[in-house]
């Protein structure tokens, strides 16, 4: 038989306890975020001195040695590496609970291509996405009748120039090396989107794709509260952290071996800024590889570390990221061969001359 619950309080009364055990939950979570965050503060400062006492003083491995550096390169980068990711997906996670891909298609929708290819390209540094959901984010496009350029600025710009790639960048390398790669992704993504949508190649895309009509959304949109939000947070930890973290561990265990047995300036002979083939050579290594973010970044510490030039590491990096095999073999899909041609060729161009600039100025 059904218990119901029978409420002996006026309505306004119980209304008012459910409201304030919402406030007090919202204050546990700020007050154990702050705790929590204090924790990862301590943690994350000792990982050095940890990283040198395991290896060195208890392994007893000699420092000057090629497996005592490796060693000691992953031990610390390891946890170092999972600790800014924890962290920045965690806060990532709630501001992208405000844009979703249903949103960012709606403020898409009728933009010019011009002030279209900018927003698209930075939304696409908010908006959740991977791989797997090329195919339908970009259905969804055209169906609301986003620009062919506009809607590829923002499939560039997504995975290339993400929160990780930023942060990781900016926590292994620096702010500079960061805000670098952040401005000149975003460039690329918006001029290469830019290119494509004056050159008029909708008539490229898949045919039941364009066939596809636009029928009657109803979009219910939830407002959520803070303990929401917080739990979005959380949610985006165990999904984007619980994906990626092999490819972490993978990228680092290569960035250590880089770290430990590549002489010093070793890689300055075949990635450095006067061997001129260098950044065409790393754009055609980078596309057949399939990593993301947070794998590829510690590979790029230790070839920077050993002599390799800035543009070169970074137009592999991009390469890598935004024109990687598997990605066009979902966007096949969708796209027909000569404008996935298009695509490469018009993104490879621009990943091309960021690479030889960089060499040339830096």
């Amino acid at each position: 038989m059904e218990k119901i619950k029978i409420c002996n309080c006026g309505g306004n009364d119980c209304q008012g306890d459910s409201q304030t055990e919402g406030n007090n939950q919202i204050f546990r979570q700020f007050f154990g975020g702050l705790a929590g965050l204090g924790v990862w503060y301590v943690v994350y400062n000792q990982l050095l001195p940890f990283s040198n006492f395991l290896v060195y003083d208890i392994f007893r491995i000699d420092r000057n040695s090629h497996l005592g550096s490796s060693l000691q390169f992953f031990v610390y980068d390891t946890p170092k590496v999972l600790l800014l990711l924890t962290l920045i997906v965690f806060v990532v996670g709630i501001i992208r609970s405000y844009f979703t891909p249903e949103g960012t298609r709606k403020i898409l929708a009728g933009k010019r291509e011009s002030a279209g290819n900018v927003l698209a390209a930075l939304l696409g540094i908010v908006t959740p996405f991977c791989s797997c959901s090329a195919v339908p984010l970009f259905i969804g496009f055209v169906q609301a009748g986003v620009p062919l350029g506009v809607t590829l600025s923002f499939l560039i710009s997504a995975p290339m120039v993400n929160e990780i790639a930023v942060v990781l960048l900016y926590g292994l390398l620096g702010w500079k090396i960061a805000a670098l790669y952040m401005a000149t992704g975003l460039a690329v993504a918006i001029i290469a989107g830019w290119i494509i949508g004056r050159l008029h190649l909708e008539h490229h895309i898949e045919d039941w794709v364009r066939e596809i009509r636009m029928g009657e959304q109803i979009v219910i949109e939830q407002k959520l509260g803070w303990l929401e939000r917080i739990r979005m947070g959380g949610e985006a930890v165990r999904d984007i952290v619980g994906k990626v973290w092999l490819y972490v561990v993978a990228g680092i265990a290569v960035g250590a071996f880089i770290h430990g047995y590549v002489p010093e300036n070793f890689m300055a002979s075949i990635m450095g800024r006067d061997a001129w083939w260098s950044v065409p050579a790393a754009v055609l290594v980078g596309i057949p590889m399939y990593s993301n973010a947070a794998g590829i970044v510690p590979v790029v510490q230790a070839l920077l570390g050993k002599g390799a030039a800035l543009g070169t590491v970074l137009a592999f990096m991009m390469s890598v990221i935004a024109l990687s095999l598997p990605e066009m073999v979902i966007l096949r899909r969708v796209l027909k061969p000569l404008l996935i041609a298009v695509f490469i060729g018009v993104v490879g161009a621009g990943i091309l001359f960021t690479g030889f600039l960089f060499n040339l100025i830096i």
